[in-house]
């Protein structure tokens, strides 16, 4: 599995449409989504989901009329349940011997059965690859794109929270899993960070906590207020972190990446937090909140990426959905020569 930040041919997004998603917000989300396509599309082509004909046609005008080029976007028909491609599209590998792609197939069962009218979407990969044609893998375990991170140098980084919980493989122990995330997505060492952030229904997808931004170095989240709750299992990821070595002995460059203030809606907290950027061919794309951290993290991003523009996208529509940026996005990789 390559790195992130390794060269894409596409990114695979799906156009949002359910109400009960984004309660009297899908305006503002749609408006979102040509903030990200237009941020991309002239870096890396857009493969967007679409649920039917009449849906193509709306957005495809909705696109054009927001200047973006129509050249760059592949629609894809298909009857998905919501948006969050991240967790139930496939991941992408590449043999780069061999000069090849492949996807694995793993079983998405909406966050431990929480959405029983979302498990359906466990099936888009299949779909997706009657047109890919590329040779899929099926551990037949389940695993959201948005509970792992990896460097593309054979290391990955998740939570005990998500991939133990027993609402996705309650039968397999953690050795069992490591076997597969090896064996599957080509890594060789695995960091097992404790948790994730309060309010995520995912049970703490790592995407919002700690993310590579290059071979050695991890963005880990932290809270600076001692009485948040998200402050002890973000203090326990980040000195996980610090004490890692690789087996050659090798520590990691581990810098802190600051919360945003609690987000609520009708009492509920929303795991906002700026981990949950995109990076781009061209372009990384940010999620922020209209709060005085954003400087700050964009800062701390931005630095990593000298080469590529920083796009503040502002999720505070997103993130009612309980995700942002990363979790609606999948990269497909661009085969180098």
């Amino acid at each position: 599995m390559p790195a992130e930040w390794e060269r894409h041919e596409a990114v695979w997004l799906s156009w949002p449409y359910d109400e009960s998603t984004f309660p009297d917000r899908i305006k503002e989300v749609e408006n979102i989504y040509l903030k990200i396509i237009s941020a991309l599309h002239n870096g890396e082509k857009i493969n967007l989901l679409v649920k039917d004909e009449e849906m193509k046609n709306r957005v495809e005008k909705t696109l054009l009329d927001y200047g973006i080029n129509l050249y760059q976007v592949v629609f894809h028909i298909y009857d998905y349940a919501d948006v969050w491609f991240r967790d139930y599209g496939p991941i992408f590998l590449v043999n780069k011997r061999e000069k090849a792609l492949s996807i694995v197939k793993w079983q998405f069962n909406a966050w431990g059965e929480k959405y029983e009218e979302l498990i359906k979407d466990t099936n888009i990969p299949y779909l997706m690859n009657e047109k890919l044609n590329l040779p899929l893998y099926s551990p037949n375990i389940v695993l959201e794109g948005g509970s792992i991170d990896v460097n593309g140098e054979g290391v990955l980084l998740t939570t005990k929270q998500c991939l133990l919980n027993k609402n996705r493989n309650k039968k397999l122990k953690v050795e069992e899993i490591e076997y597969f995330l090896r064996e599957y997505l080509g890594v060789r060492d695995i960091i097992w960070l404790e948790g994730g952030v309060d309010g995520d229904d995912t049970d703490g997808h790592i995407d919002d906590v700690a993310r590579f931004v290059n071979e050695n170095t991890v963005l880990a989240c932290f809270e600076a207020d001692e009485n948040d709750v998200n402050y002890n299992v973000l203090k326990k990821n980040y000195e996980i972190l610090l004490n890692y070595r690789t087996a050659e002995g090798k520590r990691l460059n581990v810098v802190k990446l600051p919360m945003p203030k609690p987000i609520e809606i009708n009492g509920q907290r929303l795991p906002a937090s700026y981990a949950n950027f995109y990076i781009g061919n061209s372009a990384v794309l940010v999620p922020v909140f209209n709060q005085p951290t954003d400087t700050e993290a964009i800062e701390i991003i931005g630095a990593f990426f000298p080469e590529r523009k920083i796009v503040a996208i502002d999720c505070n529509d997103l993130i009612v959905g309980f995700g942002a940026i990363h979790c609606i996005t999948q990269q497909q990789p661009l085969l180098e020569g």
